[in-house]
């Protein structure tokens, strides 16, 4: 499971459902629920000084905003098996990497899409420098990888195991 394109996010079956059922609820029940609110807050009257209908149509905006985050992932994503336990570093698995091979110096980390981050574990995304840098590299290789400030950084790969979350 390699990524072909920058514009391909790699979902497991699991993961695509799980979006896919967010981005419905959203798109259905969420929607009527958020416009119910807005109509009964318009209803107390003056909406210069309506903190209830400016809070409903903010939250009305972030789940707008959301729903084409979504549709968008969606319509780009691979649904395809989790990467192979083969040492290879793919999206879908949990990497430690040492800086600079200093093996007291690790980062272990889910290369993933953002939208899989959880407080269980730190998340990069493919498309991100380290990301970038590491995916499709071997247990035991050394990655490079250009830093915000225009440095270039090296980390070995200490291990690389399908995510199991």
């Amino acid at each position: 499971m390699t990524q072909t394109s920058d514009t391909v996010t790699w979902l497991t079956q699991e993961a695509y459902d799980q979006l896919k059922a967010e981005l419905d609820h959203l798109s259905g029940p969420a929607r009527i629920e958020i416009a119910k609110k807005i109509e009964a807050a318009r209803e107390e009257g003056d909406l210069k000084e309506n903190a209830g209908y400016h809070a409903a149509k903010e939250e009305q905006g972030k789940m707008e905003a959301r729903v084409r985050q979504l549709t968008q992932l969606l319509e780009t994503a691979r649904v395809g098996e989790p990467p192979a336990d083969d040492g290879v570093v793919a999206p879908g698995m949990v990497v430690t990497v040492a800086f600079d091979g200093d093996e007291s110096d690790t980062l272990t980390f889910l290369l993933a899409s953002r939208e899989f981050a959880t407080s269980d574990i730190e998340t990069y995304s493919p498309q991100s420098p380290l990301g970038s840098g590491v995916n499709g590299k071997k247990v035991g290789e050394f990655a490079e990888y250009e830093l915000p400030n225009g440095s270039i950084s090296r980390v070995k790969v200490l291990e690389a195991k399908p995510y199991q979350g």
